[in-house]
């Protein structure tokens, strides 16, 4: 094995380390909502200090990588795929935070019946799927498992779409109104995690296949 190929596989642990966090993260984030934990909320706070120092760490390593080895083909779109890869995931990990918030921000539980008419709990075994799938496919290098997720995705988009008639729905005659917004906003950021995994997903099959999908669906 050569030195570049060490420093890859280095990278590559450190990514693969980083999604686990951010899902440990989504996976809290569900708990301290439907259990109505605040602390929960806060440990995912806590989470997003570190996913945030592994992506300026992530960051720095791709720039040495570039800066030391001069990687071409496979090993050129790897690097590049990582650093979007590692941007996505600290976003990821900010939607997290965000929903944590929302948690925060209430006084009592969200009611059970509210969180299934916002379908908060397909929402988010789909978000959560699509990024056990991307983690996997970034894994084995599978695109196949890559291509999966797109589909995935419409499930999240038809579920957001539907958020806001839900809201107008409900919100006349919520005891606390503020549950609706937040549900809402909740929903908004899951969609969120959809399409920044959905961008985890195109750069799996750009270094994998070296093949473009960004705006291939606008052509």
């Amino acid at each position: 094995m050569t030195h570049l190929d060490t420093e890859l596989h280095l990278l590559k642990e450190q990514l693969i380390d980083m999604q686990r966090l951010v899902r440990a993260q989504i996976g809290k984030c569900k708990n301290a909502l439907v259990q109505f934990d605040h602390g929960l909320a806060r440990e995912v706070l806590e989470l997003e200090r570190k996913i945030n120092s592994l992506e300026l760490k992530t960051d720095r390593d791709c720039e040495n990588i570039l800066a030391l080895f001069n990687p071409v083909a496979v090993d050129l779109r790897f690097i590049l795929a990582a650093l979007k890869i590692n941007t996505n995931l600290e976003r990821i990990g900010d939607n997290a935070e965000g929903i944590a918030r929302y948690v925060l921000d209430v006084k009592t539980p969200f009611p059970e019946e509210l969180i299934t008419a916002y379908r908060f709990d397909e929402m988010y075994k789909t978000a959560v799927s699509m990024l056990d799938d991307s983690l996997e496919a970034f894994i084995t290098e599978n695109t196949t498992l890559a291509r999966d997720v797109f589909a995935k995705d419409d499930l999240l988009d038809e579920i957001n779409l539907a958020a806001t008639q839900t809201t107008l729905k409900l919100i006349g005659s919520a005891q606390d109104p503020l549950h609706c917004l937040n549900m809402l906003s909740i929903i908004r950021k899951l969609e969120r995690v959809g399409d920044q995994t959905k961008n985890i997903a195109e750069e799996i099959i750009f270094f994998v296949e070296a093949k473009v999908l960004k705006h291939e669906s606008d052509s």
